[in-house]
C-alpha cells in the first residue's frame, strides 16, 4: 500500500498494484528463513542469519499489515567495503548479462534462482509445445551436480540449436554454461558424412586400406582388407592399436616372419615414422605364394595409412616377361646376324652380341639413347661411301608402310655386309648385317695400274 524511499531500494522492483506478500517473500526469504508464506496476522520479530543486526518486524495494524526493516547504522569501514563490493557486483552484473552464452543458477531441487540475459532470450525463443526439450527442463535436470552434457533445444521459429551444458557445483547450489556448438555439431555431421563416403568408395577398391589415427587405433578400413588379410570383422570393428593388428597378421601368416620379431616390433616405430613421411614401401613374399606391397602414407592430424595390394599376378607376370626376354636374348645371341631393332622413334631398343662385336659398340654402357642417327655415323664411319644412309634414316622414321630391301656395303678392310632392313610390330625397324667372309675382288683397271 505504502513505501519509504529506502525500501524501495532494498526491493529493487517496481512496488505497485501487482506487487503481493509473495513477491516480498521471494525477496527476503533466503536471509529469514522463519519468514512465512502467507500474509501473517499475528506480530513477527523476524532476524536475518547471514545479517546478524538485520530485524524484520512485522506487525499487523487493522485491515493492513506494517512491515519494518532495521538495522545498525554502518562504520566508515563498512561502508567503504560496501561501495568497493557494490562496484564490483555491478561489474560482474554487467559481464554477465553481455555474455553471449546462457548462463543460470539452480538449487538442489533444480529450480533456478539466478540467470543472464542470454538465458532469458533463449528461454522466450524455445518452444515447448513441439516436444523439444525446453531450457527450463533442462535447468531442472541439470540440477546441483558436475557434468558435461549435450542438448538440442527447439525454437519458435522451427530451427535446432545444439549446446553443450557445462554444470559446476556452488555453496547454494550449481552454476550452469550453455555454448552454442552448432558450428561444431555441422563439423561433427560433415566428418561423418565424409567417413561415409569414403568408407562407401573405399568399398569397392581390391586394395585394402587402413588408417590409424594419432592414437596408433584403427578408425578405418574396407572389406579388401578383410579379404587380404583374413583377419575377423569384429577384431577390426573394434578398433584394435597397431601392433595387435601386425600381431594378428602375424598369426594369420599374412605377413613374413621375421627372423627376430621382438626387434621388429621395435623397428615398428621406425616404419610409422617412414609412412608419416611417406617413405614406407615394402614387398611382402608370404609362404602361401601370394606376394603383397604395402605401403605408407601420411594422414592429417597424425593419422598413418596403409594399402595392402595383392601384386601376385603382376608379379608372376613380370616374372614370365622376364624368363621370356632372357629367353628371347638368349636365342638372338646365337643367331650369327649382327641384328639392331630401332622402335618408331629411331631409338635402338635391342640388339645382339654379334652386332656389339661387329660395329665394336655397347649401347647398354651408354647414359644416353642410342638413335638410327647415332648409329648410322658409326656405321658409316667404318664403311666405304654409300648412298644408303639418309635413305635408311628415313626409313627408320616414316610412318608410312614400307617394304624390305637390302644393300651391300663395303668395309674399309675389304670385307663385304649385305645389310637386310625390314618393318617389324608397332612400327619398328629390324636392321640384319650379314658378313660375306670372301674379300671382294678388286676391278680389272685397277689391277692393270698395280702392273704397270
Amino acid at each position: 500500500m505504502d513505501t519509504t524511499p529506502d525500501a524501495r531500494d532494498v526491493v529493487n522492483a517496481p512496488l505497485n498494484d501487482g506487487f503481493a506478500w509473495s513477491d516480498l517473500h521471494e525477496i527476503f526469504a533466503s536471509r529469514f528463513p522463519d519468514m512465512p508464506d502467507m500474509l501473517p496476522s499475528v506480530p513477527l520479530t523476524l532476524h536475518s542469519d547471514d545479517l546478524a543486526p538485520t530485524v524484520m518486524q512485522v506487525t499487523p495494524e487493522g485491515p493492513s499489515v506494517r512491515v519494518t526493516l532495521s538495522a545498525e547504522p554502518m562504520g566508515p569501514a563498512a561502508q567503504h567495503l560496501y561501495l568497493v563490493q557494490s562496484e564490483e557486483l555491478e561489474r560482474l552484473s554487467t559481464a554477465f548479462d553481455v555474455a553471449p552464452n546462457p548462463i543460470w543458477s539452480t538449487d538442489s531441487s533444480g529450480s533456478v534462482l539466478w540467470s543472464n540475459a542470454a538465458f532469458e532470450k533463449l528461454k522466450l525463443s524455445t518452444d515447448p509445445d513441439r516436444g523439444a526439450r525446453s531450457l527450463e527442463h533442462i535447468a531442472r535436470e541439470s540440477g546441483p551436480t558436475q557434468q558435461n552434457s549435450r542438448t538440442q533445444i527447439e525454437q519458435t521459429d522451427g530451427t535446432a540449436r545444439w549446446f553443450e551444458i557445462t554444470s559446476r557445483l556452488t555453496h547454494d547450489g550449481a552454476m550452469h554454461f550453455a555454448t552454442d556448438i552448432d558450428t561444431l555439431i555441422e563439423a561433427e555431421l560433415a566428418q561423418r558424412n565424409f567417413v561415409q563416403t569414403l568408407a562407401k568408395t573405399f568399398a569397392h577398391l581390391p586394395i585394402g586400406l587402413a588408417v590409424f589415427d594419432r592414437d596408433r587405433r584403427l578408425v578405418l578400413f574396407n572389406p579388401a582388407l578383410v579379404d587380404l588379410t583374413r583377419l575377423p570383422v569384429d577384431f577390426l570393428s573394434a578398433r584394435p592399436n597397431m601392433l595387435s593388428f601386425f600381431d594378428h597378421m602375424r598369426e594369420n601368416r599374412m605377413m613374413p616372419e621375421p627372423k627376430n620379431y621382438a626387434s621388429w616390433r621395435e623397428q615398428l616405430t621406425e616404419v610409422i615414422a617412414a609412412a608419416r613421411d611417406d617413405r614406407y614401401c615394402e614387398t611382402w613374399s608370404l609362404a602361401s605364394g601370394l606376394t603383397y606391397k604395402i605401403t605408407g602414407r601420411p594422414h592429417p592430424d597424425g593419422a598413418v595409412a596403409f594399402l595392402l595390394e595383392d601384386i601376385s599376378a603382376e608379379i608372376s607376370l613380370t616374372r614370365r616377361f622376364r624368363s621370356e626376354l632372357e629367353l628371347t636374348q638368349s636365342v638372338i645371341d646365337s643367331v650369327p646376324d649382327a641384328v639392331a631393332v630401332f622402335s618408331r622413334l629411331g631409338v635402338l631398343t635391342f640388339c645382339n652380341v654379334a652386332y656389339r662385336q661387329l660395329w665394336n659398340c655397347d649401347p647398354d654402357s651408354v647414359f644416353n639413347e642410342t638413335t638410327i642417327t647415332d648409329a648410322t655415323d658409326s656405321w658409316q664411319n667404318a664403311c666405304e661411301n654409300s648412298e644408303i644412309w639418309p635413305n635408311l634414316r628415313d626409313y627408320v622414321l616414316t610412318m608410312q608402310d614400307r617394304s624390305p630391301y637390302k644393300e651391300v656395303l663395303y668395309l674399309h678392310d675389304g670385307r663385304s655386309i649385305q645389310c637386310f632392313v625390314e618393318p617389324v610390330a608397332a612400327g619398328a625397324t629390324m636392321v640384319r648385317f650379314s658378313l660375306t667372309p670372301p674379300r671382294r675382288e678388286r676391278p680389272l683397271e685397277d689391277r692393270k695400274i698395280r702392273r704397270a
